[in-house]
């Protein structure tokens, strides 16, 4: 059991938890969630002993053993399962004793100990294991060395599950696995023996993979049962019952306050009064709700519309080496409002058909036909190394825009949804969520009208995740994404690509059916599935259907709200003129005729609101299920 009591923590003067308590029962399965920034990361390092409490305490039981993930990967030229079957210390141990013992008794003691903790199957769990994360056999004995800094954070993780801990810490695991290994995750992590917390912005593997959730909000610790849509429902619910409580105290508070000051002076009301003055005494208040609204992604228009298809592949292979591609014999075809997803594990070449389609690498044979004036833009993790350090947000954008004044300069910042406070503050203190705003913002800069994103959730918490759906959702151009996340691929893709065996094909079944595919289990009955009239591939393209079909009158909206910002801003204007005494002074009849002229602008946007409203609720008509 894991007790936490009356806990505070400070970071560099800041406040992150105050008085915060928590009691975990031992075999919990918990995520741990809230906005980037306040303080589950230092949670787990006053739990694990790294950091100091200002107040309060962590009481865990007498040698528990806890396992977290190594910050700093093995790069060793010893082979991955050698590396992930020392991580087991007792095991280790022993084996090493065995060697050198000589006393029969101390020898059978470490046969039956070797015989309770299965140590003679031990090699096979590791290696599932490490197949789960995606190394195959001969990847297992190949040395950590051979492997890239994310792969060898794979096996560090593979290293803590195989040590199996009492209580097993992971903070944000899924950053480094692509979509198989996620959902492998989910699996072992539901069925894991002991007590979990797992730190997660990934909504379906806190759906899926634990039955708690504990919520760090306004510095302290909440437990609530359930997975993360549940804890979501919860929490909305409890709000607007605080808030109408608050609401209902706030009228019964003037109501006896207004009594008080009315009647306190009276002899006759006196006691009635100061009954009243104890009763609003004990009235504990109902604090308002503290929301910190999430800044929206926004990724503008394409400057240019261009048909479809915007891509068409016929034969094409690709690679890093001549005579060596990566894809073979592709033949596809990428339209002009296409949403697709590419499944297949990392190595297969999802990355490589991103830097082609991105004209970063060139065909080998076949055809690739790109319409005329097609604008790519590509956004992925890595490439947040190649913002410049020591140069704000403004700075970058500014190189962007060498002649623009600096109002609109900082306009163009805000869209990345980053705040006023952060435009100057070098990148390199920007935390990664902000990073990644900033580079993504940057990568669409002028309006793609294809954009591809490569693992874009890793550095945002659910909320901004929700952000980005929503932008995407609004993004009129095609959009081509790489993520480990699936909540974000059954919300925004309409197609599934898979890449795998040096090919890419459309992939006929959804998102459940992959996950049986790569784990085994079903999320849904196959029954159900087939008894269902339409499956979720059906309805992904009839959506794209009903979306291509209603892109006119999506057009005639764009347009009617564009129409109706101008003459907002007229009438702004005029009214601003107006609200000058000189104008009436020095010319009378001007000030008349800008009167004039706003009652027509008036009149006109009302004209063109009615039009806005009817065209959005035939666009939503046509476009719903």
């Amino acid at each position: 059991m894991l007790i936490i009591n009356d806990l505070s923590l400070r970071i560099a003067g800041r406040l992150l938890l105050d008085h915060a308590s928590l009691t975990l029962p031992a075999g919990t399965k918990a995520g741990l969630v809230g906005r980037n920034g306040t303080g589950k990361t230092t949670l787990f390092k006053a739990i694990t002993g790294d950091m100091s409490a200002e107040t309060g305490s962590v009481s865990l039981p007498k040698n528990l053993r806890i396992g977290q993930v190594a910050q700093e990967a093995p790069g060793t030229e010893e082979p991955l399962i050698e590396i992930v079957l020392k991580a087991d210390l007792e095991r280790a141990a022993l084996l090493e004793e065995e060697k050198t013992a000589t006393d029969p008794h101390r020898i059978a003691e470490i046969h039956i100990r070797l015989a309770d903790i299965d140590a003679h199957s031990a090699e096979a769990r590791a290696a599932t294991i490490l197949a789960g994360l995606g190394f195959d056999d001969a990847a297992q004995r190949r040395p950590a060395s051979s492997f890239s800094g994310g792969w060898r954070m794979r096996v560090a993780l593979a290293a803590v599950l195989f040590s199996e801990p009492d209580l097993l810490l992971l903070d944000e695991p899924t950053n480094y696995l692509d979509l198989e290994g996620t959902l492998w995750l989910e699996t072992y992590v539901s069925k894991y023996p002991h007590t979990v917390l797992l730190i997660s912005h990934d909504r379906d593997l806190l759906n899926r993979a634990v039955n708690s959730i504990v919520h760090l909000d306004q510095k302290k610790l909440t437990f609530w049962r359930g997975g993360y849509d549940q804890f979501e429902r919860q929490l909305s619910e409890q709000r607007e019952l605080q808030e109408k409580g608050r609401v209902k105290q706030e009228a019964a508070r003037k109501h006896l306050q207004s009594f008080v000051d009315r009647f306190r002076a009276k002899a006759s009301k006196a006691r009635q009064a100061q009954s009243r003055i104890k009763a609003l005494e004990k009235m504990k208040p109902i604090s308002a709700l503290l929301e910190d609204s999430v800044r929206p992604f926004h990724f503008p228009e394409p400057v240019k519309t261009v048909a479809s298809p915007i891509v068409a592949l016929d034969g094409v292979d690709v690679g890093y080496q001549a005579g060596s591609p990566i894809l073979k014999k592709m033949t596809l075809r990428i339209d002009a409002d296409d949403r697709i997803a590419l499944l297949g594990a990392n190595g297969n070449g999802k990355s490589t058909f991103a830097k082609l389609l991105a004209g970063r690498l060139k065909q080998e044979k076949g055809s690739m036909t790109i319409a005329p004036g097609l604008k790519v833009a590509i956004f992925a993790q890595h490439q947040l190394d190649d913002l410049r350090p020591e140069e704000n947000a403004y700075e970058h954008v500014r190189r962007m825009m060498p002649e623009a004044p600096e109002s609109k300069v900082r306009a163009r910042v805000a869209q990345f949804g980053l705040a006023t406070e952060k435009m100057n503050t070098p990148a390199k203190d920007l935390s990664g969520g902000e990073k990644a705003r900033l580079l993504m913002g940057l990568s669409a800069f002028e309006g793609p009208n294809l954009f591809i994103l490569d693992e874009p959730t890793n550095h945002l918490d659910i909320d901004s995740r929700e952000a980005l759906i929503h932008a995407l959702n609004e993004f009129p151009g095609a959009v081509i994404l790489i993520s480990h996340d699936r909540h974000l691929l059954e919300a925004t893709a309409d197609r599934l690509w898979l890449v795998k065996d040096g090919h890419v094909n459309p992939y006929d079944g959804d998102l459940d059916d992959y996950r049986q595919q790569v784990t085994g289990v079903s999320a849904n009955s196959r029954e159900k599935r087939e008894a269902d009239k339409a499956s979720k591939a059906d309805r992904r393209r009839e959506a794209a259907a009903r979306r291509a079909a209603m892109e006119p009158i999506a057009k005639e909206i764009r347009a009617t709200e564009a129409l109706m910002d101008r003459i907002r801003k007229r009438i702004d204007t005029i009214e601003d003129e107006l609200a000058n005494p000189a104008v009436y002074e020095k010319d009378p009849s001007t000030a008349t005729q800008l009167a004039k002229e706003r009652s027509q602008l008036t009149a006109t946007l009302n004209g063109h609101e009615e039009k806005w409203l009817k065209l959005s609720a035939e666009y939503e008509e046509g476009t719903a299920e």
